[in-house]
């Protein structure tokens, strides 16, 4: 039986997600963030070592990171499903979007979260307008640019097919969701670019995503 350690609002949705795509029985066991660091609980640490979540146990197996488990479920039990065939060019896309997620996307907009949370955090009234400055500096500088960069390359992208990897939709656009709700979330992502937009529309429709939320909660509370 899979047994997913699921933390709320984290990328371990995406394998809630999937399970509920390919219907594979598995149990979830539930970790709450720390209301106050919003980091997870030392109990995943029983888990794996970096006490981070996705993780998940199958038989004697243990295996953390999104893209890696999402790829073992699909390859053990996907029985050819929800991923293209091995050398195409739908395949090599596939593959890149995996890896792309949390590669490329993801780092400018963890940035924007500590940035956003430096500026905005307590601390003391003689030292705020310098943090304040720094971090709009660093976001004006650097991370708004990134950001741009990215979504504007997403938003191409999915003007060519429906979905990243082609025409069929895939683990793919499973691992690529996350970076864009954090992104409508946090990062301007608006109907300008419609294409994106479209998709986490279609994204949101699909039933197994629609029971993934309703199991493990909202990809990102207060969207």
């Amino acid at each position: 039986m899979i047994t997913l350690h699921h933390l709320e609002n984290s990328r371990s949705q995406r394998v809630l997600w999937l399970l509920e795509e390919l219907q594979l029985p598995y149990e979830i066991k539930r970790y709450a963030r720390d209301p106050k660091t919003m980091l997870a609980p030392p109990e995943l640490k029983q888990v794996h070592p970096l006490g981070k979540s996705p993780v998940i146990t199958d038989g004697d197996l243990t295996l953390a990171e999104s893209a890696a488990i999402l790829e073992y479920l699909v390859e053990r039990y996907g029985e050819g499903r929800l991923a293209p065939t091995a050398g195409t060019p739908e395949y090599l896309r596939f593959r890149y979007w995996m890896h792309y997620a949390e590669g490329s996307a993801m780092p400018p907009l963890l940035l924007r979260l500590v940035f956003d949370r430096v500026a905005n955090g307590p601390m003391p009234f003689f030292i705020r307008p310098v943090t304040r400055a720094i971090a709009k500096g660093a976001n004006q500088a650097f991370i708004g640019p990134q950001l741009k960069l990215h979504l504007d390359y997403m938003e191409s992208e999915l003007s060519k097919t429906q979905w990243f990897a082609g025409e069929d939709f895939t683990v793919a656009d499973i691992q690529m969701n996350f970076p864009l709700e954090a992104a409508q979330a946090r990062a301007g992502l608006d109907a300008s670019r419609p294409n994106l937009t479209a998709f986490l529309k279609r994204i949101r429709e699909r039933p197994a995503y629609q029971r993934a939320v309703e199991k493990g909660g909202p990809v990102m509370p207060g969207r």
